[in-house]
């Protein structure tokens, strides 16, 4: 049976192949998007509309008036973080929509009785150990700048989504993106993940209901990936149908 959600960052990377991925499924989802004119026409056959995460009485009167069962999390900020010149500015961007923008989703949630959230985390903020990571080990906490302001939002929006009872928490930490609108064609990094594989991984998470923290990447030495595997069923070559 389908159920009501609302993906916040419809128009993102991961959100253009979720939003298919989800109605295919039987899900009626409403995505969100800062751009007013993004909000004006349906996107990718779904409703949308315009608030800005960081207003929490906007973000607060969407949820009230969707009465979502899920929210789906794909909100980043990262325009700018290849360029030397803007990087540092593009990192403060996206600590604060993981720490302000995910605290004001997770109260509006809480208060729109919704029950299940899924957020995009990412796999790379573990603090050093012994390798591959598993879900349990810590973060980067103690990292030195520009890291520790990367890794501080990181563990806001966790902790944000994994400690909001009643409403169930999942955090997927994808790998470094490649695929369609990521500006990669090919994998790099220490855990690459194909956009589709990132956005199957977030239907998956709706469908299965697990709560908890699941790494997403392709078989690599930097994290394990078990558990997403066997506790959401989800593979690594999960792609979306050629159009």
């Amino acid at each position: 049976m389908g159920q009501r959600i609302l993906l916040a960052g419809a128009t993102g990377v991961i959100g253009r192949r979720l939003m298919p991925l989800l109605r295919e499924a039987g899900h009626h989802v409403v995505g969100m998007t800062r751009s007013q004119s993004k909000a004006q026409e349906p996107f990718n056959g779904a409703e949308m509309i315009a608030a800005d995460v960081f207003d929490a009485a906007a973000v607060a009167h969407v949820l009230a008036s969707i009465r979502p069962d899920v929210v789906i999390h794909q909100l980043t900020d990262l325009s700018g973080l290849a360029d030397p010149a803007t990087a540092a500015d593009a990192i403060r961007r996206n600590a604060r929509i993981r720490r302000e923008g995910t605290r004001n989703l997770v109260d509006a949630a809480l208060a729109a009785d919704v029950g299940h959230m899924v957020a995009q985390s990412i796999a790379w903020a573990y603090a050093p150990k012994t390798l591959p990571h598993a879900e349990e080990d810590a973060l980067d906490i103690h990292a030195d700048e520009p890291r520790s302001l990367t890794v501080a939002g990181v563990a806001a929006l966790e902790a944000a989504v994994l400690d909001a009872p009643p409403m169930k928490g999942t955090v997927l930490r994808y790998g470094q993106l490649y695929g369609p609108g990521t500006g990669r064609d090919r994998p790099s990094g220490s855990a690459p993940l194909h956009v589709d594989a990132a956005a199957y991984a977030a239907l998956l998470a709706v469908a299965r209901g697990e709560a908890g923290i699941f790494n997403i990447a392709e078989p690599n030495a930097q994290v394990l990936t078990e558990k997403a595997t066997s506790k959401l069923g989800w593979r690594d070559d999960m792609r979306l149908p050629a159009a």
